[in-house]
């Protein structure tokens, strides 16, 4: 079978299932949504238990980060994933879910050498932009006189 590329595209695009694209839309907003609305229940619990907002907010998102870490441990934030999709991509717990991943898929490879390095393969970057950056906007916050 010789194919033009433009005819392998249309030939592909016939075959390919099509995509559920409002489904996965309300899917998504729903889930991310639920898990905001958590991590909101989490901070008023730790208000009322008479921390200050800063602190609550801070124990909120290290219960957010556990919660997550657990999830995945178990396996149940990778079916919640397949269900709900890009709605679990919520910025905290998506990304404790992106560090414990790599980190259990690769434990059999050591704690060092496995667990150790590739839990940071997608975290890293992140980090070492997050402090490059925070770096940049205190400097220029300094160089202000603002900071």
């Amino acid at each position: 079978m010789d194919m033009t590329p433009k005819e392998y595209q249309a030939y592909v695009k016939a075959r390919a299932p099509k995509s559920p694209v409002a489904r996965d839309t309300l899917l998504a907003f729903v889930t991310g949504g639920a898990i905001c609305a958590l991590g909101q229940a989490i901070l008023a619990c730790f208000l009322r238990l008479g921390l200050d907002k800063t602190d609550a907010g801070t124990a909120t998102s290290v219960s957010l980060v556990a919660l997550s870490a657990l999830l995945t441990g178990l396996g149940l934030y990778a079916r919640l994933a397949r269900f709900a999709g890009a709605g679990t991509l919520v910025p905290i717990t998506g990304f404790a879910n992106a560090v414990v991943s790599p980190a259990l898929d690769f434990k059999s490879e050591g704690l060092i050498t496995g667990a150790a390095v590739k839990m940071f393969t997608v975290a890293g970057p992140v980090i070492a932009f997050g402090t490059a950056a925070s770096v940049l906007y205190g400097a220029a916050l300094m160089l202000l006189g603002e900071g």
